[in-house]
């Protein structure tokens, strides 16, 4: 394996740590949102993840043509 290919690898990788953390934070931080919030109870942080999701794909383009890739 070349330099070139193990500096790509690291860095694939640590993009993907870098990721993999974000999203555990954001997760923790909607847990506790629903114990602060609304008892403990998913249902509303689930609810507003997936419409404030699906915002997210489609606004920029007006289509969810993201979801079609899945």
């Amino acid at each position: 394996m070349t330099l070139k290919k193990i500096l790509k690898l690291l860095s694939n990788f640590s993009i993907a740590i870098a990721i993999i953390l974000i999203w555990r934070g954001a997760w923790y931080l909607l847990d506790i949102l629903d114990n602060q919030f609304f008892g403990g109870s998913h249902i509303f942080t689930a609810t507003g993840g997936i419409i404030v999701g699906v915002l997210i794909l489609y606004i920029p383009d007006r289509d969810l043509k993201e979801l079609a890739k899945l």
